[in-house]
């Protein structure tokens, strides 16, 4: 980088609301290109096949397990030993989800920034599952019809609890 990218980095990360980890999101980048890069290369060597276009049951369950797992991942209270080095508990927000905010600077708020947030992980989580479609299809696809069982189940708990509000009120 030459000094004006230098200069241009540290001067859009000092005018956002709070300081921008740059360089982290750089490194974060770098291992998803990396491992989507050691994928496609490994289906290659070994004579996968990446599908031309996807089934529209694949994108179904692709869309509902990257959903449900991506806030499990980011949200949930039972994986919050795996956010805690990246993370700081803030608060309960909702129904067994916290919230929490992204500790320390760098690649480590870089990484804390990735596990708070269920849009951003959802990238990772479904590059995942795209992965294990092209490795293991059917483990792959029976992992994501229980997680989108256990989407419809919350958003059915959630139905339920509303119905019950509006019936006592």
């Amino acid at each position: 980088m030459t000094d004006v990218d230098v200069r241009d980095a540290r001067d859009y990360a000092r005018n956002a609301p709070d300081e921008r980890p740059l360089k982290g999101y750089a490194y974060v980048l770098a291992a998803f290109t990396a491992a989507a890069g050691a994928v496609a290369g490994v289906a290659r060597l070994t004579g996968r096949e990446l599908p031309a276009r996807p089934s529209a049951g694949d994108l179904t369950l692709l869309a509902v397990s990257t959903h449900k797992l991506s806030r499990l991942l980011t949200k949930d209270a039972v994986t919050s030993p795996l956010r805690a080095p990246f993370t700081r508990f803030e608060a309960p927000d909702g129904e067994a989800e916290l919230q929490e905010a992204p500790r320390g600077h760098g690649v480590r708020h870089a990484l804390g920034e990735l596990l708070t947030c269920p849009f951003c992980t959802g990238v990772w989580v479904a590059g995942g599952l795209a992965a294990g479609l092209v490795f293991a299809p059917r483990l792959t696809r029976f992992g994501m019809g229980v997680a989108t069982a256990v989407a419809g189940s919350d958003f059915l708990h959630l139905a339920y609890a509303a119905a019950k509000r509006k019936a006592s009120a």
